[in-house]
């Protein structure tokens, strides 16, 4: 009667265990609770990231006169049969622009443009700025990309490793999709955010994916350089110890000694 009261009793603690652990797993557990409004301001308020010391930029600059405006584009733009135009984008030293460590690019005719800390939308008018009026006679079209946006996603992420963003935008939803998910092993409570601004400080947020307010966070929107880890729960903690070599070998050791005791004493006792 006992050992089936003990049975019981193991069944009902893993069946309790199992049912907390169910409820950390799924995502957004609260979303139908979250007000329509806040996620439209948190759009609203998404605005624009800032430019870093490191950014690759693609940055054309256009107008109605294509002549015109070759002087301030690194692409080469190639006559073809017919009148139409292609580009030769070459290679990314030549056809990019490198934010230097002081947060300067060098344009081509203007010269140096200290743009750090700037929005890609500011670049964009700064640069237009800089041409009309003293170089053409009509406002540019500017357009101004990162082709180095990449986030790094560490820990119990179904593939870990380095998402490179094409678009040069990320949110963290979509991060978690091309990282594979998480794990069912990775703590959904605790993600921990790592970002470093303009001025090169870093700041540490976590984000509990089971809470649906994350959508409506500053964060929601990824950042170039961005780093991602999913911290391993207490199950996935413990299946990772393994015991030192020193204490394997002292385990040994003991257990043969205690054969050898064990085959004596039996001999002994014939």
């Amino acid at each position: 009667m006992k050992l089936r009261n003990l049975i019981l009793f193991a069944a009902a603690v893993l069946l309790l265990a199992g049912c907390d652990t169910a409820k950390k797993v799924p995502y957004m557990q609260n979303i139908d609770d979250l007000p329509s409004t806040a996620l439209a301001a948190a759009v609203a308020d998404a605005g624009d990231f800032s430019i870093k010391p490191g950014d690759m930029l693609y940055i054309s600059v256009s107008a109605s006169n294509n002549d015109a405006v070759k002087p301030f584009n690194k692409i080469q733009y190639l006559p073809t049969v017919g009148g139409s135009i292609s580009y030769n984008i070459g290679d990314n030293s030549t056809v990019f622009y490198l934010v230097d460590d002081h947060g300067y690019i060098d344009f081509p005719v203007i010269g140096k443009l200290h743009i750090v800390g700037m929005t890609k939308k500011k670049v964009e008018d700064y640069i237009a700025a800089q041409i009309y009026p003293r170089y053409l006679n009509e406002m540019p079209g500017v357009e101004c990309r990162i082709q180095n946006f990449r986030i790094f996603c560490i820990g119990e992420f179904g593939h870990p490793g380095v998402i490179n963003a094409e678009n040069g935008r990320l949110n963290l939803i979509e991060a978690l999709a091309l990282a594979g998910d998480l794990t069912l092993q990775g703590k959904r409570n605790n993600i921990l955010l790592i970002r470093t601004d303009a001025a090169g400080q870093r700041t540490v947020k976590r984000i509990n994916l089971n809470d649906a307010t994350f959508m409506t966070m500053p964060e929601y929107n990824l950042q170039q350089n961005d780093i991602l880890y999913a911290e391993p729960n207490e199950s996935r903690a413990r299946t990772a110890w393994s015991t030192p070599p020193m204490v394997s070998f002292g385990l040994s050791l003991l257990s043969t000694a205690m054969s050898l005791i064990t085959f004596i004493t039996v001999m002994a006792n014939k």
